[in-house]
């Protein structure tokens, strides 16, 4: 059977799978970077995984992987196939196209994690059958995913979607990327945890404690959600003003409150818009997923192919999930842990 490897690393875990031609995850597993043992450890965590992978594909359905998409977090030079920075990893300019290539016998795809997750999503998943999309991830920081009839664009630098480093409130907090008020010091899950950690005088206490008190009414809850709402309507209308979204996709773990953000959101965009259409504002369908079947699409799109059609006229693979053969890691580690996408957070409304 005709399949592809799909590889999303994240800042402590890596998830896997084995992707066939429709977009079924034939297979699942996922392991730890071993990053506390440094870069070099991470790679060969990454190089070795794929290849248990190609040796189980190649056993279990008679054939090795045809191909391989990776994702990665950090700064990805996808036409080099370059990891050039990642913080959680620890590594800078590494050559991770070639190097898979080379220990795989295959093409080999590398995206940027969120960007990854956002093609995902846009061909399979909330955005499935929008030519026009905007995908924002809320998790750690914030970045997004612009996606164009059936692609995620990149830009020219491999920048396109930074969604969280848009300012919007000038002379604000300070942000790490050497701005004052950028959207991601407001509206990120992180920032929403620190603001209500500080509040409620509990160092220990997050985004999702926060959601749970909005429900109950608790004021200094309200207070702080509605800002962050508030600010996050900010950078979005100043993206859809941009960019004219069909569709406007929102996940990682901020939301995962469902309806304590998705009702105010949608009030707060609606009443900042005047002349701009306005998208359907939706949350993100694939969940931990997206990453891995955003990879497989890299991978069969490298092909020519996502579910045997040409890319190019927007064909899609089918959006099944549905795993055959399923194992985790004993520490279950988590694929996304420590990226934008999110930050494992669970929130109930």
């Amino acid at each position: 059977m005709r399949h592809v490897i799909a590889l999303d690393v994240g800042g402590t875990g890596m998830k896997a799978a084995l992707v066939g031609a429709d977009g079924t995850l034939l297979h699942e597993d996922r392991r730890a970077t071993g990053r506390e043992r440094g870069p070099d450890a991470v790679i060969a965590a990454i190089l070795d995984f794929a290849a248990d992978l190609r040796t189980h594909g190649a056993e279990r359905f008679g054939e090795p992987a045809v191909a391989a998409g990776v994702a990665v977090p950090g700064i990805v030079d996808e036409t080099r196939g370059v990891a050039a920075y990642a913080a959680n990893l620890g590594w800078r300019d590494v050559p991770l196209r070639d190097l898979l290539t080379a220990r795989l016998d295959c093409p080999v795809a590398l995206g940027h994690d969120v960007r990854t997750g956002g093609l995902a999503e846009g061909r399979v998943g909330a955005g499935r059958g929008a030519d026009r999309f905007l995908f924002v991830a809320l998790g750690t920081g914030i970045a997004g995913a612009i996606g164009v009839d059936g692609r995620v664009e990149a830009g020219a630098h491999g920048f396109a979607g930074e969604i969280g480093h848009i300012v919007v409130r000038p002379g604000g907090t300070p942000c790490p990327c050497g701005q004052h008020g950028c959207l991601e010091r407001f509206a990120s899950a992180a920032a929403v945890s620190e603001a209500w950690a500080t509040a409620c005088g509990d160092p220990e206490a997050d985004a999702a404690d926060c959601a749970k008190a909005v429900t109950s009414g608790e004021p200094n809850a309200v207070r702080i959600w509605q800002g962050a709402v508030d600010a996050l309507a900010d950078g979005l209308v100043t993206a859809l003003t941009l960019l004219d979204p069909r569709t406007l996709i929102i996940g990682g773990g901020l939301a995962e409150a469902g309806e304590t953000l998705f009702t105010p959101l949608r009030d707060a965009v609606r009443r900042r818009v005047t002349f701009q259409k306005l998208p359907a504002i939706v949350p993100a369908a694939l969940g931990d997923t997206a990453g891995c079947l955003g990879a497989g699409l890299l991978a069969w799109d490298l092909l020519g192919t996502t579910d045997g059609t040409d890319t190019t006229d927007g064909a899609d693979a089918t959006g099944g999930t549905e795993a055959t053969d399923r194992t985790e890691a004993a520490d279950g580690t988590d694929a996304t842990d420590g990226t934008a996408t999110t930050d494992g957070m669970e929130v109930t409304p």
